[in-house]
């Protein structure tokens, strides 16, 4: 949610931070944003909308000379999105400029204790109390011209998550920042120094990172930085180095960035896997959870958000089925309110692809004060889930700057299987010819995802027939539920049309009065060579609603031959074992989702509308 930088150094700030922001234009965001320090006074410019609005205005007034500066996507929280609520805000005097991501939940009692000693305010944000309270603090009383001293003194006065970038007219070699859950990184170059919500932010200048911790500050120059705690004590962040290109964050090609990682997934699920098959054993990532522990647990709770929590759907229906024992899986926003019973032979499963879900991260501090032990699947390394949990299986999707999931999906589902198989290992659940064999299975997968992917002319011929559709229904059973939930998501995400996921056996339950003349219905149909009765089980279910004259789209494998008769379109996906068919049927959904949002009109998949990459707040 939202986008930061910041940038210290002999390039022209302005620019950058224009580039800058436009690489994490994903993060989603309605209004936009630069302020620059000239070298004696601050210039800003920010309009509502998207970039080029700011582009526009900037190409009015001229670009802001100075080699620091500020830049924000701004998603409204406080305040509606509008050229004053956009970020950045500057103080009563114009000596501070300030951006933030979050929510300073103690806003209210600080801007009526500073309107009633006289200063008037230009937005209805949270964020501007920060501006105010630093050139407050900046012009008087003990910190008077200290600009660090000030900056922590107002850090210390805001209460609630953010990350935010402070800029003062009188220090034009400085940006003081700072974070309290939601993510900052600094990017280390040679005379210049840059801070971002995630890499994307500066990976074409530089691969050298620090991630900073919870409740960090950074005082960044052109040559150095200097990391503090909130009391101005020294601390550290955590250097690492960025393990993918500017490349990597352009389209390369494609029309889209979520098409482009579609077609990255053969990859994400292989680099995933790769490493955790070691001497005829699953082996897990950074993992401070012992074998006995492992063995211990009598239970699982998976907590998630949105499509990751769909991959925890597969994560039960993997792990029961291969470690007998009972899975819960839970919607992170509800989990701590449940008040869940949770103990030290309870596992939780955290799956966040950002690393800084706000209700997933508080989920996981909550199990950890029950003594559960935390295991995350997550694709950001030294984000802050992985940084609170015992253990982590990192998905090496790379960056995914679509804002409807599909690689990250894939990746966590194979992580998801990696996480069960070590269970069942460690509890001896299956033998080990038995893992090994279910090992090889999953192993194919992103050989067999690429057949799929050579089959896209099929969903393009689908969509075509379909056009603008109204709704749709999305039918499975067994495993094919979770990914009906998440294609009929992903058209939601992207089309904004209503779509809607069952399990195949509640139609008659009530889903069947929708049912209706040419009604587009997807239905996931499980291996005839699995459980049969499931299998004939769907079929009839096809045959119902053909029989009510709606349309159906029909997933199925090669050589189902029993489906043909019912489905009004069929897309072949290879064979595999019931537990990975999800690894392939989900991939057409994909593309009938992205197809379908530009049939009616929708050709900006990769930004939908109020939609943000990673929710940092809950």
């Amino acid at each position: 949610m939202c986008g930061i930088v910041g940038y210290v150094g002999s390039r022209q700030a302005a620019g950058l931070a224009i580039e800058a922001l436009r690489r994490m234009e994903y993060r989603g965001y309605d209004s936009a944003g630069i302020a620059v320090n000239t070298g004696d006074s601050l210039t800003m410019v920010k309009r509502a909308g998207k970039l080029a609005n700011l582009e526009e205005r900037i190409a009015q007034v001229g670009a802001p000379e100075g080699k620091a500066g500020i830049g924000h996507t701004r998603w409204a929280t406080h305040g509606r999105p509008t050229d004053e609520n956009a970020h950045p805000h500057l103080s009563f005097d114009e000596s501070v400029a300030v951006v933030h991501n979050g929510i300073i939940e103690n806003f209210a009692p600080l801007r009526q204790q500073m309107e009633r000693e006289g200063v008037e305010f230009a937005s209805d944000t949270d964020t501007e109390v920060a501006a105010h309270l630093l050139a407050r603090y900046y012009n008087e009383g003990e910190t008077a011209g200290d600009f660090r001293e000030s900056a922590l003194r107002v850090l210390n006065r805001l209460e609630g998550a953010f990350t935010i970038l402070f800029m003062h007219a009188n220090h034009p070699d400085q940006i003081i920042a700072a974070r309290r859950s939601t993510p900052l990184i600094i990017g280390v170059g040679e005379g210049e120094m840059f801070l971002g919500s995630d890499v994307a932010a500066f990976i074409e200048f530089t691969k050298d990172a620090v991630e900073l911790g919870q409740d960090n500050v950074v005082v960044i120059t052109a040559d150095d930085y200097e990391v503090l705690n909130f009391d101005g004590t020294p601390s550290q962040g955590r250097p690492f180095t960025i393990d993918w290109d500017l490349e990597a964050a352009e389209k390369g090609g494609f029309d889209s960035f979520m098409m482009k990682e579609i077609y990255e997934q053969p990859a994400a699920v292989r680099d995933t896997l790769a490493g955790h098959w070691s001497e005829g054993r699953v082996v897990l990532d950074e993992n401070n959870i012992s074998e006995e522990e492992l063995k211990s647990f009598n239970q699982v709770f998976v907590v998630a958000c949105g499509s990751a929590y769909h991959s925890g759907l597969l994560a039960k229906y993997a792990i029961e089925h291969w470690v007998r024992i009972p899975v819960q899986i839970e919607v992170a926003s509800e989990f701590r309110y449940r008040d869940p019973v949770l103990d030290e032979r309870t596992l939780v499963l955290a799956i966040s692809q950002s690393g800084e879900t706000a209700d997933t991260l508080e989920a996981v501090r909550h199990a950890k004060t029950q003594g559960a032990k935390v295991l995350a699947v997550c694709n950001t390394n030294g984000s802050q889930i992985p940084r609170e949990s015992d253990a982590v299986l990192y998905t090496h999707a790379g960056p995914e700057i679509g804002v409807a999931s599909t690689k990250a999906f894939l990746a966590q589902v194979a992580a998801n299987y990696i996480v069960g198989l070590a269970l069942a290992q460690a509890k001896g659940t299956k033998y080990p010819d038995e893992i090994k064999e279910i090992w090889d299975t999953l192993d194919l997968i992103p050989g067999k995802i690429e057949q799929v992917l050579a089959a896209r002319d099929t969903v393009t011929e689908i969509s075509d027939e379909l056009g603008a559709v109204a709704t749709m229904l999305f039918l499975g059973r067994g495993v094919g539920f979770p990914v009906a939930l998440e294609g009929a998501l992903k058209l939601k995400e992207l089309a904004y049309i209503h779509a809607e996921g069952f399990p195949a056996g509640e139609l008659k339950h009530g889903p069947i009065a929708l049912i209706e003349d040419d009604l587009p219905v997807v239905v996931v149909v499980p291996s005839p060579r699995g459980l049969k009765v499931l299998h004939s089980k769907i079929v009839s279910n096809i045959q119902e609603i053909r029989a009510r004259g709606a349309k159906t789209i029909v997933i199925a494998e090669e050589g189902d031959e029993a489906v043909e008769p019912y489905a009004n379109w069929l897309i072949r996906i290879p064979q595999t074992s019931t537990i990975m068919q999800p690894l392939l049927a989900t991939i057409p959904l994909q593309f009938l989702a992205a197809d379908i949002a530009v049939n009616v009109g929708n050709e900006d998949i990769d930004k939908p509308r109020n939609l943000a990459k990673s929710v940092t707040v809950e």
